[in-house]
């Protein structure tokens, strides 16, 4: 559904990214804060990025917070440290359903989410070897079809990181010196690819 004209409440959720680490100053650099920067005078964010979390807390430390708040906008990035942290495809699918099947039922937002990048090119993987590499590009395709077939189901807006991620993950001014989290440059772009797909 289009966003309205006048000022909107906008809810985050998500993980690091959404917190800003990586840049210099979290608080100000990080994708959400640059999205609400972009948004009709009189809006209102309310960032519940929590470092490190993943979907299945998400489900209880972010989403009953993002319900009380009537949000017209939100954005769902929660993904990568899942799909790193050995999470199986199965049990993703199913809490993705639910917090879909949340928002969708309890809310009137538009709901933009994000997907996984192609995290292969990230230097924190640069010592992987070519099969190691393949196995998760097809793991990263896998995940991002089912991601696919959610948001189609619930109405959800989605923003193909994996086709703009590539340029994310391309381009070496665009990450941190961690070698995994965005830069300040790498969190602007995020942010205008996140922005293009909430204008829609």
């Amino acid at each position: 559904m289009p966003m309205s004209e006048g000022p909107v409440t906008y809810v985050a959720l998500g993980a690091s990214d959404a917190v800003g680490i990586g840049s210099t100053c979290p608080g100000s650099q990080g994708y959400v804060p640059l999205i609400a920067a972009h948004l009709p005078k009189g809006s209102h964010s309310i960032n519940l990025g929590i470092s490190g979390i993943r979907l299945h807390e998400a489900l209880s430390e972010e989403l009953p917070l993002a319900l009380t708040t009537s949000p017209s906008l939100i954005t769902v990035w929660l993904v990568v440290n899942d799909f790193n942290g050995g999470v199986a495809y199965n049990n993703y699918m199913h809490d993705l359903d639910t917090l879909l099947q949340r928002l969708h039922a309890s809310t009137h937002a538009r709901i933009v989410m994000a997907g996984l990048p192609d995290l292969t090119r990230l230097p924190v993987y640069a010592h992987e070897t070519s099969t190691q590499k393949s196995r998760m590009l097809q793991a990263i395709q896998q995940w991002n079809k089912g991601i696919a077939q959610l948001a189609r189901q619930y109405g959800v807006v989605l923003l193909d990181l994996f086709i703009h991620g590539s340029q994310l993950t391309a381009h070496p001014e665009y990450i941190s010196i961690d070698g995994f989290h965005p830069s300040p440059a790498g969190y602007v772009q995020l942010a205008n690819y996140f922005w293009q797909a909430i204008k829609g």
